[in-house]
Formats: structure tokens, sequence, C-alpha cells
């Protein structure tokens, strides 16, 4: 049904919709639960996205957790929207908590083997890319260029050779 607005208006109505969502979150301060993917294609290189709303930075793909959806789930949920592939041998590497917008979001960073052919859907996701862990892009988020190679090296540890 959304795929019949113009991809152009469907990322304004994002933005828009992300700015509200991010004043609403420093007014509540809910409790949030969500998710990060590191997705390692055959070629052990992982996937990072731009989304269409936000700083725009490269960034792992990933979303909030659903009521009552497992982690692991929600993983594989988030990579397959955002990025069109599927998740092997999905696994939990991590639970923390990050300041998000005057609240505090519980992040279940999640692993795991991408399949299939990256296809992002150019609304949501304007742009997906893999990357190999000793050459990320300059232009990722404070977060991840901080913590995202120590991720991936936990990942690496955690993942069946493949």
């Amino acid at each position: 049904m959304l795929h019949l607005i113009p991809a152009p208006l469907h990322r304004a109505a994002l933005r828009g919709a992300h700015a509200l969502r991010r004043r609403w979150w420093r007014l509540r301060k809910p409790r949030l639960s969500g998710v990060r993917v590191i997705a390692f294609d055959g070629e052990g290189r992982v996937i990072l996205v731009r989304h269409s709303y936000g700083n725009g930075k490269w960034m792992l793909p990933g979303g909030g957790i659903k009521r009552g959806e497992a982690p692991l789930a929600a993983g594989v949920r988030e990579l397959r929207e955002e990025t069109g592939c599927g998740l092997d041998s999905a696994a939990l590497l991590d639970v923390h908590d990050e300041p998000l917008a005057g609240t505090v979001n519980r992040v279940h960073l999640v692993c795991g083997r991408a399949t299939g052919d990256l296809r992002p859907d150019g609304r949501e996701i304007v742009a997906a890319r893999h990357f190999a862990p000793g050459a990320l892009p300059a232009d990722m988020a404070t977060l991840f260029a901080r913590c995202l190679p120590d991720w991936i090296t936990a990942a690496e540890a955690v993942l069946p050779r493949g």
C-alpha cells in the first residue's frame, strides 16, 4: 500500500514522522527496545545502510523490537525489511543501553550471515553496501565509528566459519 506513494513523498513523510517520534521520546521518555544487525556476506564484509531520515550517515541495519517479538526474530525481520537479505546463523552478541533523543534504547546486537542480494527499498533505506572490516566508511554515525570495529571482531568470534 505504501508503495503507491511516490518515493520522494514517502521519504519526506518518513523524515517528518521521525522528527515527531524524537519529540515524543523526549517528552514521554518511553522504554525503547531495539535491534542492530551485524550481517556478513560470503566475503566477510559487513552490511551498512543509510536511512532517508536521521543524520544520513552509514550505520548498521536495525530498528525497533515489536511487543512480544524475540530479539533474534526482530533482527532477521529488520535486515529483510531494510536490505532484502536473509540472516543465517543468527546469534545474540550483546545487549546494551544507548541514549536516544532524551530516553534510553535497550539495543540487542544480533549477528549472522547475510543471504541474498542487497535490495534497499529507496524509501526508508536510500543506500546499502558491503564494507570490508578494515575499510569501513569515514562518514559513519559517531557510535558506530567508535564501536563497530570491536563489534565486528566479537561477531566474527561467535559465528561459525562459513
